[in-house]
């Protein structure tokens, strides 16, 4: 019989629809009936490209006697972190304070008032390795339940307190500065891999946020150095495992710090942020590896995770069937040598394995190789590996494939708007607008309720019941702005006018503070509130980018006077975590700019001004906002108001700090204006 999960849109707890767990989807029947019960709650927190949440599923979650027992004792709660990031902050950060380390699955329990008292994360089924098995630690925990309430309330009760007791200290007053973001370049040159590019050691995530501040920060001062980390650690990465070879896209991380063996599974938020990167590593230094880093990624998101409706879903998985029926990690993605003569022949095999790094002893498991390219490969046919290339991708083609995970995140498809957006505009790719725009339509339709409420997430065609966080509004404003300055559609600026407004009202707390939930959200707890960047813009920080630049577009003094607030926090962590506040950094770096506000005027359907519109796009001034537009446009776009042709021609406007330059119908000398 299913339990209580089956109607859900959430494809992580549809998969544990069918188990023996009678389990409940978070809700308030579900602590309501553990009070009715009087026992405790077992929350399990997961998301559906996790490997080692599956494999605790199968182990544990399938087994009849393990759920006879824990549904005996216990009401079981699933929850998907993608889809409830309040819930996941806020016990993850119990569980990161009472154990030092966190991770998926997430395994809490708590009393029935949602208060934590025991905490794990993967638990096998039997002990091994130190660890307690599953059936023991419920046992364990069933007992003290039992005999030893007293004990387990207060230290509950501690627990909650110690975490209300956590206050966010911003760290001063006002935007970081000058002095701040170049101790925040030296802090990252000390945690500089320059052997094999990146931060730090193994496992290596892709430092997106950090390179976007890297690029910045070398256009407006000309630091040589940032440019060098931000080049090179994009180079290493294209040339590496943890980029598909074959396919385009990257990998969720990298398990060693050369980037040769990723862990496969594909977010679509690192492809977004490192679409968008590669794109902008392009418009500063021309790189064709850039270019085909960027394009190669944006088609695939939109080959392998553009949904029916028009979003893009959250996940591939990092597991597949390896033909053998047996579900393996990479299965999908790796190669020996056999199989490549399989598919090429004797001599093109040798040829792809020289170039793609696949060897004998393989590079991963089982004799299997992770496609990378290695440097030095001196000159190739082209032509023949493109042959080859185009081989090995069909024939992977008729593997089987990844499971997707096919809800749609509104922040990550904000994520998504911009990069593609961006990146069809400056390529010459009207077909990435669209799809953009799509997404955009998709988020307008199906996520954005009455009062401009934001959903979290929606998947074939339905929405989904959870209210959009701090990122959700943020991010999807920040999309929306993309939009609209490569399209010329007012519209966009108006929608993420929109949601910035709200989170000026339900998101903002004392002293340019910013909660991830909104004031009449779900009370938990504990407030969650975390500044940090980590695999994608903190709410707070991408916050701050959009109301910046909804400032800059509309000269909205209540924006900018929240953005700056908000940025006293990247004053404070730049200096001290500059690897975890990246995308702040960045923001303050357009800060630091201006940002610069762009007015081309002119007809869209006219050459010039379309020339003058691109070349202002392209400008690699940190930050800078661009509004694109007819003469009597200035409904739509602020900045185009009472700016008029220039002797009947095209013309653009360049201000910052309330200056504006001489208008210029040239492109060279726009692109000068937009490059110092």
């Amino acid at each position: 019989m299913a339990n209580r999960l089956a109607h859900e849109t959430s494809p992580y707890l549809l998969q544990h629809a069918d188990n023996p767990v009678d389990w409940w989807p978070w809700s308030d029947e579900a602590f309501e009936e553990a009070r009715r019960r009087g026992v405790p709650v077992l929350l399990s927190v997961g998301y559906s490209s996790c490997h080692w949440c599956h494999v605790m599923a199968h182990e544990s979650f399938e087994d009849a006697t393990t759920a006879e027992y824990l549904n005996e004792h216990f009401v079981p709660v699933k929850v998907d972190r993608e889809e409830r990031p309040d819930v996941d902050a806020v016990y993850m950060e119990a569980v990161q304070a009472a154990t030092g380390h966190g991770g998926w699955p997430m395994t809490v329990f708590l009393t029935p008032g949602a208060e934590p008292f025991y905490f794990g994360t993967y638990f096998p089924p039997e002990p091994r390795h130190g660890m307690p098995s599953f059936p023991q630690v419920l046992q364990g925990v069933a007992v003290a339940w039992a005999d030893r309430r007293e004990e387990v309330d207060e230290v509950a009760g501690n627990i909650v307190r110690e975490l209300a007791g956590r206050s966010l200290a911003l760290g001063g007053d006002g935007a970081p500065g000058e002095q701040e973001l170049a101790q925040a370049l030296l802090g990252l040159t000390r945690e500089y891999d320059d052997r094999y590019g990146g931060f730090g050691g193994a496992p290596k995530f892709p430092p997106s946020m950090v390179i976007e501040f890297l690029l910045r920060h070398y256009a407006r001062t000309g630091a040589e150095g940032a440019l060098q980390m931000a080049a090179d650690t994009c180079e290493a990465m294209a040339r590496g495992g943890i980029y598909d070879q074959l396919g385009g896209g990257f990998a969720r991380y990298s398990v060693d710090r050369e980037w040769v063996v990723p862990h496969f599974e594909k977010m679509l938020y690192d492809n977004a942020l490192l679409c968008r990167v590669y794109a902008h590593l392009w418009r500063v230094t021309g790189s064709d590896l850039a270019r085909r880093v960027a394009l190669e990624t944006a088609d695939f998101m939109v080959r392998e995770l553009r949904t029916a409706e028009g979003g893009f879903a959250s996940a591939l998985d990092a597991d597949s069937d390896d033909g053998t029926g047996r579900h393996v990690e990479g299965a999908f993605y790796v190669w020996t040598p056999e199989q490549l003569r399989e598919v090429l022949g004797d001599e093109d095999a040798a040829f792809a394995a020289r170039h793609y790094g696949v060897t004998e002893e393989g590079t991963f498991e089982h004799g299997a190789s992770v496609l990378q390219l290695p440097q030095g490969a001196g000159v190739v046919d082209a032509e023949r590996l493109e042959g080859i290339r185009a081989r090995l991708f069909a024939a992977r083609e008729e593997r089987p494939r990844p499971g997707r995970d096919d809800k749609i995140v509104a922040a990550w498809n904000g994520l998504a708007i911009a990069a593609l957006a961006e990146t069809g505009a400056y390529f010459d790719r009207p077909d990435l607008v669209e799809r953009a725009t799509e997404a955009a339509d998709l988020l307008v339709r199906l996520h954005l309720g009455t009062g401009a409420r934001l959903g979290r997430t929606s998947r074939d065609g339905r929405a989904g019941a959870n209210a959009g966080v701090l990122e959700d509004y943020a991010d999807v404003a920040e999309g929306f702005l993309a939009l609209a300055s490569v399209t010329g559609e007012g519209v966009w600026l108006e929608f993420s006018g929109l949601l910035l407004d709200i989170v000026l009202d339900r998101f903002t707390g004392e002293g340019g503070a910013l909660y991830d939930t909104a004031h009449d959200a779900e009370r938990l707890i504990r407030r969650p509130q975390d500044p940090t960047d980590n695999a994608t813009p903190s709410g707070w920080t991408a916050a701050a980018g959009a109301l910046l630049s909804y400032a800059a577009h509309t000269g909205s003094e209540a924006h900018r006077a929240a953005a700056e607030g908000a940025l006293g926090v990247v004053k404070a962590l730049g200096p001290r975590a500059p690897r975890f506040i990246g995308w702040g950094l960045a923001v303050a770096e357009a800060l630091l700019d201006g940002p610069r506000e762009v007015a081309v005027v002119g007809r869209t359907d006219d050459d010039a001004a379309r020339t003058l519109h691109r070349t202002a796009l392209l400008g690699t001034a940190p930050g800078a906002v661009v509004a694109f537009g007819a003469p009597d446009a200035g409904e739509e776009f602020p900045l185009l108001r009472e700016r008029p042709l220039v002797d009947g021609r095209p013309a653009a406007y360049v201000c910052r700090h309330f200056t504006c330059e001489a208008p210029t119908t040239n492109q060279e000398d726009l692109a000068a204006a937009l490059a110092n």
